[in-house]
């Protein structure tokens, strides 16, 4: 499949002429507007520093069905316990940077580069970006952040400084976005992480029908808080 160069327009090709590896197109820019018809065609950005913009719509794609959380005994005995406190949208900023920080300390690469934190945090301030954080001793030990449109939330990233903060604060978005009526968290790409919390693989054809299910209903936009 060629890979699709982006022009001014604020226009995607199909989601459903991405390469064997998901790349569809590179290019164009991150400004909010851009972003959001992006996630609305389940599409995402993906690059490293000093790479174009490559617009991504991976085939299979991951995804958490609320109903499908699992929480592990020993996990529920950590929630249980309160070691850490929960706030959301309280540090937004300071939570991608560190996605992007931990990322780069454990020498795995990272895309959140500047533009991008800078493109998501635009987001956060109109209300469409969000982040969980978890806190320890009045210090960020974990957090996760992503968009929401609709009844969908698109999941980024996850770090974590202390030992399951990023994994506590995962189940409390879940638990948050189930009475909310989410259809799902659009986990994008496959990890063993996120598979052992029930997430799954459906083909990009049925992500794309629910997606499309899931952006009829009005997006709680605005600052989030449990």
């Amino acid at each position: 499949m060629p890979v699709y160069q982006l022009s001014e327009d604020l226009v995607f090709p199909s989601p459903h002429l991405a390469s064997q590896e998901g790349l569809l197109a590179i290019g164009g820019d991150l400004s909010p507007s851009r972003l959001l018809l992006a996630y609305s065609n389940g599409i995402f950005p993906w690059y490293s520093e000093g790479e174009p913009i490559l617009w991504w719509s991976p085939d299979p794609r991951l995804v958490l069905y609320p109903a499908d959380l699992k929480v592990s005994r020993s996990l529920k005995k950590v929630c249980k316990q309160g070691a850490f406190e929960l706030t959301m949208d309280r540090s937004f900023e300071e939570v991608i940077t560190e996605c992007a920080r931990v990322r780069l300390e454990n020498q795995e690469g990272t895309w959140i580069v500047d533009d991008m934190v800078q493109a998501y945090c635009r987001l956060h301030d109109s209300g469409l970006a969000h982040s969980v954080e978890a806190w320890q001793d009045n210090r960020l030990a974990g957090g996760l952040y992503g968009v929401s449109l609709g009844s969908c939330f698109f999941g980024e990233s996850m770090f974590t400084r202390v030992t399951n903060a990023s994994k506590v604060a995962l189940v409390a978005l879940v638990q948050h976005l189930k009475p909310l009526g989410f259809a799902f968290i659009d986990c994008q790409i496959t990890t063993a992480h996120l598979t052992r919390f029930g997430a799954r693989e459906i083909s990009r054809s049925r992500y794309l029908g629910e997606l499309a299910e899931a952006l009829k209903p009005a997006t709680l936009q605005g600052k989030w808080a449990f």
